[in-house]
């Protein structure tokens, strides 16, 4: 078996509302297990554990946070989507898809670099950059 890195998202109670929402833009279907059903009934039907396979290989995992634990406010961590020319039509259709609803940090467009590159954050508070290598813009 190979070793992957996976992002895994904090939420705190919109876990399953943001996994549904990656699920119709990127495709697949999350699956969710919740706190009670895994034997944790005070944390109530938050997400204990999500996950969506999406369609080409990758994968997002996600959580609430239980009431008595933190979740940072502050995070450094953004997702990254990459691909080449042959991807473009995948990814551009992705970043207006997850910038619905967020806020425009850097629009998709030409980067110094000759990429295309853009940086958004979601309406769910995460972060996201894609970047689309060697693309006509």
């Amino acid at each position: 078996m190979a070793i992957v890195l996976n992002p895994y998202l904090g939420f705190r109670g919109q876990a399953r509302e943001a996994l549904e929402f990656y699920a119709s833009v990127l495709g697949g279907t999350p699956a969710i297990s919740t706190f009670a059903e895994s034997g944790m009934p005070e944390a109530g039907d938050g997400v204990m554990h999500g996950q969506l396979d999406v369609p080409g290989g990758l994968t997002l995992m996600a959580s609430d946070a239980p009431p008595d634990m933190d979740l940072p406010s502050d995070s450094s961590v953004t997702v990254s989507l990459s691909g080449g020319p042959e991807d473009a039509g995948t990814l551009r259709r992705w970043y207006q898809g997850l910038s619905a609803g967020g806020s425009n940090v850097m629009p998709l467009d030409r980067a110094p670099w000759g990429d295309e590159f853009g940086m958004f954050t979601d309406r769910f508070g995460t972060h996201w950059m894609v970047n689309i290598a060697g693309a006509e813009a």
